[in-house]
Formats: structure tokens, C-alpha cells, sequence
């Protein structure tokens, strides 16, 4: 649940001030505001990794481990067992309670990470509402969807090149430059496996810090396309009304901060854009726990490492929705889809990649037999999922602690929690390494070490579950690409539905609820509900419960894309009422632009001057178009 409380503090930092820049930079200067919010960004993924060097090295819990943490190898399986003063005569008592207990003080890098997700947030308040808005006051309309469309495709080069980087910090140890690499006994693919999580937050840094130097540079406004021609004609005209009609920079704060609340009214009171917000809710709720635990649920399911799981991502599902991106601005240019055409082709492409993505409930990979928690020691199915179920007559003469975790894999393709619960009593080798023999739980022996052997790690998934992985990649690809077609218009229904003033108020609200009613509570309710369907939880160093090792990966996928499927498909609800009001809307509007035309082309034919015959006589140009019009 860790991963879904990551960006709470960057979420509330961005909500302290969204409302207010969106109001009050869309009158200042909003290039640079941006520019001044990429180098809060920078600082704050600076201060966000300085805790590493702060903090004392990563330990993790091991029956075996080298001069990582100054211990010496022994042997898994230990005689005598336990005294029976304990309650649970073969649980080995453990060190983690009472005195031999020492507690690590209280630490204060927290506050690092607060201040720096804080900074991130507010530097990022300003970049999508002032930055879309910029473009559509100055582009064509017919252009408007296209260039952000185009800008849209080129953010997503951020998240593509951001879990690119994420996978190669993944599959470095946290502490790589600090301790000997040899002496780590875990592999990525291990549970308690740490990656390097503070390298790429100093790598977006130094990113962040060239990116915002070019938005000083730019102009406060721009000439509107198209109006280049009249630029030059009109330059006396403009000069003489200049003094007359207020400027941006002759406006005070306080005025503006006057129209925030009635603009802010007019705004929700605007039945489009209050259900079309309902509606982004409900899928931002899906799309935020989707993206907080994709790569977790690929690791659960299909037993991929996590460097792998945000590999793939970043390589084959990003790069297809920023295609589907740029086509869809690329179709609403082509072909001048009005707004309600453009809502329609959202809701379709949004509700076929939403079928598409009930498929993946049948994608599954059965549970990893693991003994005492999927399948009992004799290797057949158990369900019963109770820690006391690992030990067993084959260990029990042994002193082992039910608390560990740290998996080994026989021949027979049967995971044991630890060497000790695999009743083990010699091994061989040393780091990664590391054999273990005489194994009284194994049920076959190895051919190649002629006993009982087991060697660290997970046992790895079967052929099917690979097929499954393909397939659920597949249906993931083709469902993303679709799906991003519709953005582009969908984004556009914002824009258009409410009035031009109102545009960057509107940007920013949407974002507001967004994150207040999405991107903070889904990673936390999923969290939660995921976490209920966990195996085996670790310890922490004195007692109470640490991270989840094991997850039953039936539950989870069934909670998980249950999670996901009913959020987006109660959106599609209030999409459909957003099309009906749209297309009321624009049908009015259509209906009073036709009388205006109308009446304009009266005014024309009445201000028309008669034409004079050479017989003298007179024949009015109104009277001619009305009997061409009755013979036709």
C-alpha cells in the first residue's frame, strides 16, 4: 500500500495552489510562470532524494548473509529446538521483542520528502492549465485540437522516459556504490528487493532544470494565427485605441481576485462541464489505481521482476498511446469535428477499449506453490492460508521462525518460505550462490546434487503462465491505443463547452478535482483492498507487521481489475448525459448563428442601392431577388 501513498504530499501541495494560479496566470505572464514552476520541480526531486545519503545502509532479513551486515553463515537448520517455555514450542523466539531489541530513533528524512513532493507539487500547478490555454488563444480553432494533441504526445515522452529510468534504477541495489555488490544474497526478483529509488529523482532534477531556462525566453501573448496579414494594416488603429481600452498589465490583483468567486459560480453552474467533471472523476479514480499498481499486479500475476514490469510499460504500452494521441488530434483536424462529434468519438473509443479490458479477467497465472501457504508439504492444493500451516512433521524438529522470508526453490518446482521450514541442514556456496542440502520437506531429490537440494529464490512461473503474461500484454497495448484515440476530443469537450474567459479557470478546476477526489483517495482504497488479499507479511525489526512478501494472485486480480472495470464503466453514465446537453446546446447555438445570418443578409439587401435603367425607370435590387427566389 506503500506505493499508493507515494504522492500525497505532491498532491496536496499542487490543490494549495491550482485554483489560485489558474485564476490569476491566465492575466499574468504564463510562460514564465511555468518556467519558474519547472525549477520548484527541480528542487523538490533534489530534496526528495538527499535522504539516501542521510540514512543509514538497507538491511533486509536473511538466514544467510555475508559482510553486508557484518554476520557469519550458519547452518538453516538448528538443534536443539526451542525450550518449551514458549507457547509455540517450534517457533525459534525471536529477537526482535524485549531487550534485545533496539529500536532505530526516530527519523526525521520524512521531512525531506515532504517539503520536496510539496515543491513538486506547486511547480507543477501551473505547467497544463496555463500551458494549454496559451496555445488555444493563439491558434486557429480548427488547429487547436492538433497542437495539443502534439503536446500531449510529447508529455508522454516524460512518464515513457521516467519508467525507462525506473526500470534501470530497479534493477541496481539501493546502496550500489556503498557496499560490495557480491555480498547481497536477494535478487530483483525478490521481495525484499530494494532498487536505487533515489537516482532518478536527480536525474528529473537536472532534466527539470534545462527544461525551464527556454520558457523565459518566450513572449507574455502572441499574434493570433491567421491574423498576421492584419497585424500590419491595423498597427495606427491599435495605437489610437491603446489608451482607451485596458491592458493585461494595467489590470490590479485585486480586480481580478473580485471575479474569482462569480467565475467560479458561472463555472459550475454549467451543467456540461459539472457532469463532464463526475464523469473524469469516476475514470481518473480507475486510470490512477490502474497506473499506482500495473507494474505490483504484473509482478503478483506473471511473477515478472519490477525493472521488467516498468520496462514494458515504458516500451510497448506509452509509445502506442502517444500515437493514438496524435491521430486524434490528427482526425479532429482532418475531418473538423465539431465538439459534439468529437464527445461522441471519446465515448466510443473510451467504451471499446473498456470491453477490450474485460478480457484480461481471464489472462491468469495460478498461484506459485509455495509451501504452507498454497499447497501443503506433500505438494497437493491447500487453502487454507495460516502461517501455523508452514510448519510440519518434516520441520518441526528444527528451531525456525515463522516470521521469515526467505524463499527457496527445489527441483520439484515447490517454493519454500525459507531454508529452515525446508528443513535444511548444511548448504554450500556463499551470496546468490548458495545451495542448500539435506532437506527433509523437499519431496524429490536433485539429480544433480544426489540429495535433497534447494537453491535461493522463488521457483520461477510455468510456460503457460509466460502465454498468459503475452496475452494480457497484448490486450493491454490494443486496449491503451484505442483508448488514447479519444483524448485529444475529450480533452477539447472542456475547452469548448463553457466560454472562452473561463478556459484556464476550467483547466485548472478539472485538475483540482481531479486530484483531490482521484489521485489522492484511489491509491489509497486500492491499497487497502489489495493488501487484504496478502499471504505472508514480513516483520518489521522490533515486532508488528512489515511489507507483504506474498500475495494470493487469484484474489488480487479479481479485486484489482474489479476495481478498475467499475469505476470506468459508471463514468460512461454521465459521458452519455454530457453528449445530450452538448448536443442541445450546440443545436441552439446553431439554430441562433443561422438567424443571425439571416438578419445580417436583410440588412445587406435593404442597404442595397436601386439600379437605374436607361428608360429612366428603377428597379430595386430586393424585389429581383425576390421573384428569382419564387421562379426557382
Amino acid at each position: 500500500m506503500n506505493e499508493g501513498l507515494t504522492g500525497v504530499e505532491r498532491h496536496e501541495g499542487n490543490l494549495l495552489f491550482l485554483a489560485v494560479v489558474s485564476h490569476f496566470g491566465a492575466r499574468l505572464h504564463r510562460p514564465r510562470l511555468i518556467g519558474m514552476g519547472c525549477f520548484l520541480m527541480a528542487i523538490g526531486s533534489a530534496l526528495t532524494g538527499l535522504p539516501h545519503f542521510f540514512m543509514g545502509r538497507y538491511k533486509y532479513d536473511s538466514v544467510i548473509q555475508g559482510s553486508l551486515n557484518n554476520t557469519v553463515s550458519i547452518a538453516p537448520c538448528q538443534y536443539p529446538m526451542v525450550p518449551n517455555d514458549y507457547s509455540n514450542a517450534h517457533i525459534k523466539p525471536s529477537n526482535n521483542t524485549g531487550t534485545g531489541c533496539v529500536k532505530d530513533p526516530e527519523s526525521s528524512m520524512w521531512i525531506y520528502v515532504f517539503l520536496g513532493n510539496a515543491l513538486r507539487g506547486i511547480g507543477e500547478t501551473p505547467v497544463t492549465p496555463l500551458g494549454i490555454s496559451y496555445i488555444d488563444d493563439f491558434a486557429k480553432a480548427e488547429n487547436s485540437a492538433f497542437y495539443i494533441s502534439c503536446l500531449q504526445t510529447i508529455m508522454l515522452l516524460g512518464p515513457m522516459f521516467g519508467f525507462l529510468l525506473g526500470s534501470m534504477c530497479a534493477r541496481l541495489y539501493v546502496d550500489i556504490g556503498f557496499v560490495n555488490i557480491d555480498s547481497v544474497t536477494i535478487t530483483s526478483q525478490d521481495a525484499r528487493w530494494v532498487g536505487a529509488w533515489w537516482l532518478g529523482f536527480f536525474v528529473s532534477s537536472a532534466i527539470l532544470v534545462l527544461a525551464g531556462v527556454p520558457f523565459w525566453f518566450l513572449p507574455r501573448s502572441l499574434t493570433k494565427q491567421g491574423e498576421e496579414g492584419k497585424e500590419n494594416s491595423n498597427v495606427d488603429q491599435r495605437n489610437k485605441e491603446q489608451p482607451v481600452l485596458p491592458t493585461t498589465h494595467s489590470i490590479k490583483l485585486s480586480d481580478i481576485a473580485k471575479g474569482f468567486l462569480p467565475s467560479l459560480k458561472r463555472l459550475l453552474c454549467t451543467p456540461a462541464y459539472f457532469l463532464l467533471l463526475c464523469g473524469i472523476v469516476l475514470k481518473f479514480n480507475s486510470f490512477i489505481g490502474l497506473l499506482t499498481f500495473k507494474a505490483k499486479y504484473m509482478e503478483q500475476q506473471f511473477g515478472q521482476s519490477a525493472s521488467r514490469a516498468n520496462f514494458l510499460i515504458g516500451v510497448l504500452i506509452l509509445p502506442v498511446v502517444a500515437v493514438g494521441i496524435f491521430l486524434g488530434g490528427l482526425l479532429m483536424k482532418r475531418y473538423k469535428l465539431s465538439v459534439v462529434a468529437g464527445a461522441q468519438l471519446s465515448f466510443i473509443t473510451s467504451f471499446s477499449a473498456f470491453l477490450l479490458l474485460l478480457l484480461q479477467f481471464g489472462t491468469k497465472c495460478d498461484n506459485l506453490p509455495v509451501a504452507g501457504l498454497t499447497v501443503s508439504y506433500n505438494g497437493t492444493p491447500d487453502t487454507s492460508y495460516d502461517e501455523r500451516s508452514l510448519m510440519s512433521q518434516c520441520n518441526q524438529d528444527c528451531s525456525c521462525s515463522t516470521s521469515e522470508w526467505d524463499p527457496v526453490c527445489s527441483d520439484s518446482g515447490i517454493t519454500y518460505v525459507s531454508p529452515c521450514l525446508a528443513g535444511c541442514t548444511a548448504s554450500t556456496g556463499r551470496g546468490k550462490n548458495t545451495v542448500f542440502h539435506n532437506c527433509s520437506c523437499v519431496l524429490t531429490p536433485s539429480p544433480v546434487e544426489g540429495s535433497r537440494s534447494v537453491s535461493l529464490g522463488q521457483c520461477p512461473r510455468g510456460p503457460a503462465c509466460t502465454r498468459s503474461f503475452t496475452s494480457y500484454m497484448a490486450v493491454s497495448v490494443l486496449s491503451s491505443f484505442i483508448n488514447s484515440l479519444g483524448t485529444t476530443p475529450g480533452y477539447m469537450i472542456t475547452i469548448r463547452c463553457i466560454t472562452p474567459e473561463l478556459k484556464s479557470l476550467a483547466l485548472g478546476i478539472q485538475t483540482l478535482v481531479m486530484r483531490t477526489l482521484g489521485g489522492i483517495p484511489a491509491p489509497v482504497y486500492f491499497g487497502a483492498l489489495i493488501d487484504s488479499t496478502c499471504l505472508k507479511w514480513g516483520m518489521k525489526s522490533c515486532g508488528g507487521r512489515g511489507a507483504c512478501r506474498m500475495y494470493d494472485s487469484n484474489m488480487y486480480r479479481v479485486i484489482f481489475l474489479s476495481l478498475t472495470t467499475c469505476l470506468s464503466g459508471c463514468s460512461y453514465f454521465f459521458i452519455i448525459a454530457v453528449i445530450v446537453l452538448l448536443r442541445k446546446q450546440f443545436s441552439k447555438e446553431e439554430v441562433k448563428a443561422l438567424k443571425q445570418t439571416a438578419s445580417k443578409k436583410n440588412e445587406i439587401e435593404l442597404q442595397a442601392p436601386q439600379k437605374h435603367h436607361p428608360d429612366g425607370s428603377k428597379t430595386d435590387t430586393r424585389e429581383k431577388t425576390e421573384t428569382t427566389n419564387a421562379e426557382g
